[in-house]
């Protein structure tokens, strides 16, 4: 089967060059949370694809799930079934599938299959790509989608961040360093020494934004097949609209999914390798690299500067796409696509700055900030904080008591996860010993020995 479109002259219309064809995208419906989603489209023009791509799909769902009813096929291609419908009547023309049987209630509830003439086609449909999922999203309606969810100006209210960190004991010192690179969805630098919760502090951003954004199934760019949703980390919504069960019709271009806006986590596994596009020899299908899954959403290199590349070649990697927004992916055939670059870049570490590269690298990143060791106040408000989530009842004095003999007279230096560390293995001890349900010095005590490595003198 050749690349070239098998429909008559008279259905493929002449596709619109990309400055052309964004009339449709600037119909897009104004959704609850703020969101402009994708139009729904009406004709093969407003797909954006050449027919082929539709065809093509068309015949291998057939092939890879065998018998389907027509409505069914409308919805695994994600379109409307007044679009599917013209080609599913040239392929009966053309002998390439037939009716099976009928519900009397036209192609939509017609059972069709492929002829040996359709199976044919279809192995060579598939040499081209094994790709059987929803219709893909041209890339130029792509990267218009993307820019119309970013974040308005003025997005976020220092309430909002506060609240975010509810369960975190923050100085207002912290938040006021937080809110700015938050809202401005720059790139972000949090140091500081290990134990302070700065993988903490980043994570709890993800719950900052209840909005939705609407992630395609799969993107087309130079005739490739670039797969995007990801089900590990794009969170389908579920829409409450009710649709007729037999018109297969949308609120919106089922292409895409509504989802929560994606946070997405890499450490010390991260190679640069994973920053690009993967090929699959089997499929012939690209998988999308991290930072374009987190387009509208937050992207957080934990652990930076542990990668199993150097620091220098990671931050080298970002410097177009934190300075202009855009990101040049590469084909396996050589050839470049350009994305939109709308991820917000949070890099956590426990090194110094002045380890990971020179100033001219670390000025790209927009914000830097040290997440500092607790003071005392900030200690106890801590601890004391953990055991009321545990439900653990403790006097105020053994806290006291606790910090006098571990670290004032010791020198010890304060980190925010020793709380949650030491009454943890408390709880361990009060289960395994079956003591009650109480915080003693004793218990304390031995915690403490068991959470931190003892010099041994040898």
């Amino acid at each position: 089967m050749s690349t070239a479109p098998i429909l008559d002259i008279d259905l493929q219309a002449n596709l619109p060059q990309e400055d052309e064809n964004l009339s449709l995208l600037n119909l897009a419906i104004q959704t609850e949370d703020q969101n402009l989603a994708p139009p729904l489209p009406e004709t093969l023009e407003d797909t954006g694809l050449a027919g082929s791509v539709i065809e093509q799909l068309v015949l291998k769902l057939l092939y890879s799930r065998g018998d389907m009813l027509g409505r069914d096929l409308s919805e695994a291609l994600g379109l409307k079934f007044s679009l599917v419908e013209a080609f599913l009547e040239f392929f009966k023309r053309n002998h390439f599938i037939q009716v099976k049987k009928s519900m009397g209630m036209g192609n939509s509830t017609s059972v069709f299959a492929l002829t040996d003439a359709g199976r044919s086609a279809t192995r060579e449909a598939m040499d081209i790509n094994q790709y059987t999922g929803a219709a893909p999203v041209p890339l130029f309606q792509y990267s218009h989608i993307v820019r119309r969810q970013r974040r308005a100006d003025g997005w976020l209210t220092p309430e909002a961040l506060a609240h975010a960190y509810r369960r975190m004991v923050m100085t207002p010192r912290v938040l006021s360093q937080i809110g700015p690179a938050v809202s401005s969805g720059n790139s972000f630098l949090i140091y500081g020494q290990p134990g302070n919760g700065k993988t903490f502090l980043a994570e709890a951003l993800g719950d900052l934004d209840d909005s939705c954004i609407y992630v395609p199934y799969a993107i087309e760019s130079q005739g490739s097949i670039i797969q995007v949703f990801d089900p590990i980390y794009h969170q389908p919504v579920e829409d409450t609209v009710e649709r007729s069960v037999l018109a297969c019709d949308h609120q919106y271009d089922a292409r895409w999914v509504k989802c929560r806006r994606p946070f997405i986590v890499t450490g010390g596994e991260l190679t640069l390798e994973m920053l690009d596009l993967k090929y699959n020899s089997t499929s012939k299908i690209y998988d999308a690299p991290y930072q374009l899954k987190a387009n509208n959403g937050i992207y957080l290199i934990d652990d930076f500067g542990r990668q199993q590349c150097a620091p220098s070649e990671v931050l080298n990697r970002w410097i177009v796409p934190m300075e202009r927004r855009v990101d040049y992916l590469k084909f396996l055939t050589g050839g470049k696509m350009t994305v939109p670059f709308e991820a917000f870049l949070i890099f956590s570490t426990n090194l110094r700055p002045d380890q990971l590269g020179d100033e001219a690298f670390l000025r790209r990143i927009q914000y830097k900030m040290l997440l500092r060791s607790p003071d005392e106040h900030e200690f106890v408000s801590i601890f004391r904080n953990f055991c009321e989530s545990k439900q653990l009842p403790h006097e105020e004095s053994s806290i006291r008591r606790f910090i006098d003999k571990h670290y004032r007279h010791t020198g010890k230096v304060f980190r925010r996860c020793h709380p949650r560390d030491v009454l943890s293995h408390v709880i361990d001890m009060i289960h395994f010993e079956k003591h009650p349900f109480r915080l003693t010095d004793d218990l304390l005590d031995r915690a403490f020995e068991s959470c931190f490595l003892e010099e041994t003198g040898e």
